[in-house]
């Protein structure tokens, strides 16, 4: 297991081409996939992944494939895979099968095989509610071992107790802050910032802040942990002092208590600015420009969608009067509202599921 192995990064569907340059920046080398990232590397790489990535929602290790044609092959090969390699013996462990255009065809019965060899040849007991996950796709008679190495979703970043109606996962928005080519020498101000998403992810990116920080992993649960390797990496992230500050407003008054707690917890309070303001009274910020990114009520979050072409065009004419030389971003599923804000938008990038939605990223030019 010291050889180098695929590791396939998943990625929110639309947002590949974004992860895909966050992996670049980190040395390694991307190949775009549909739904994720293909990186060849080590444990070590694995670890970095789960702890660095702001775009990815899961890191998953394929430690070996085989090909098996029907179920008795199926188990002789899964029960002389080096389970010992990986696994511990005395962590429970769940098994999760899919099969596609393959001679074994139920899944269920596969799954039943290989958890019979773990259970038999490695000792590891079965549990359905496991925190240690094993992925097997049979595709094409080909046989692909994974382990999910993450755990809970990489968008559950450990310091974020507070959550608003329909919020943007910071995955998302880490992503969609770097479409909109933030480097963290701008400021960002979100003028509906809910929970507060949006400046807490700008700012972490801007101090060097790893997204990982606050939690843990399944890895660590897995027989290639080295406790002392994975400290040496976290002790080995440098962190910048910003040289902007960043901003979010709400007219909500219990977003913005959110909001501060949530970038308390986060660490990252003392360079972003909260406010209690609605939209007509927001105004630009001292200090050079930057990026205004509005996750806006759109689509299935509002039953009666005509208040909001109102609301859209007051939000446009403040940002035209108000913030000449920024650059607006807006996420919608809906295209006539991002076009209601008379905002000079570029063409729409691509389409990204967002909690059972179509949304896109309209963004303009400097105003």
């Amino acid at each position: 297991m010291s050889d180098p192995f695929d590791i396939f990064l998943v990625a929110t569907p639309g947002l590949e081409q974004p992860l895909a340059a966050e992996v670049s920046e980190l040395g390694l080398t991307p190949e775009i996939q549909p739904g994720g990232i293909t990186i060849r590397g080590g444990w070590a790489d694995v670890w970095r992944a789960n702890l660095m990535l702001r775009g990815a929602t899961r890191v998953l290790a394929r430690v070996g494939s085989f090909r098996a044609m029907h179920l008795a092959q199926l188990d002789k090969r899964a029960r002389k895979f080096p389970w010992k390699d990986v696994l511990r013996a005395d962590l429970p462990v769940k098994v999760e099968t899919v099969t596609r255009a393959s001679k074994i065809y139920h899944a269920g019965a596969a799954t039943q095989r290989i958890e019979r060899a773990i259970a038999e040849e490695l000792g590891a007991p079965i549990a359905a509610d496991a925190g240690i996950v094993v992925k097997v796709r049979i595709e094409d008679d080909l046989v692909t071992i994974s382990l999910d190495t993450t755990g809970e979703s990489l968008h559950k970043r450990g310091h974020k107790e507070a959550v608003a109606k329909a919020p943007m996962r910071e995955t998302m928005a880490a992503m969609f802050l770097r479409e909109m080519g933030f480097d963290g020498s701008q400021p960002v101000l979100d003028p509906m910032c809910g929970s507060g998403t949006f400046p807490i992810e700008a700012a972490e990116m801007a101090m060097g802040l790893a997204p990982g920080r606050s939690r843990s992993f399944a890895f660590e649960n897995l027989a290639s942990f080295d406790a002392a390797r994975w400290q040496g990496l976290r002790d080995g992230v440098t962190l910048r002092k910003p040289l902007v500050r960043f901003f979010g407003s709400d007219r909500d008054a219990g977003a913005i208590r959110m909001s501060r707690a949530n970038a308390e917890r986060a660490g990252v309070a003392e360079v972003i600015d909260f406010a209690c303001l609605s939209i007509s009274d927001l105004t630009g910020p001292d200090g050079p420009a930057g990026i205004v990114i509005i996750n806006p009520p759109y689509g299935a979050r509002v039953g009666n969608k005509g208040p909001l072409f109102g609301l859209h065009a007051a939000m446009g004419d403040v940002l035209r009067s108000r913030f000449g030389g920024w650059r607006v971003g807006i996420v919608t599923s809906e295209a006539g509202l991002a076009k209601a804000t008379g905002l000079p938008f570029l063409p729409p990038g691509p389409i990204v599921a967002h909690g059972g939605l179509k949304v896109r990223l309209w963004q303009t030019a400097p105003l």
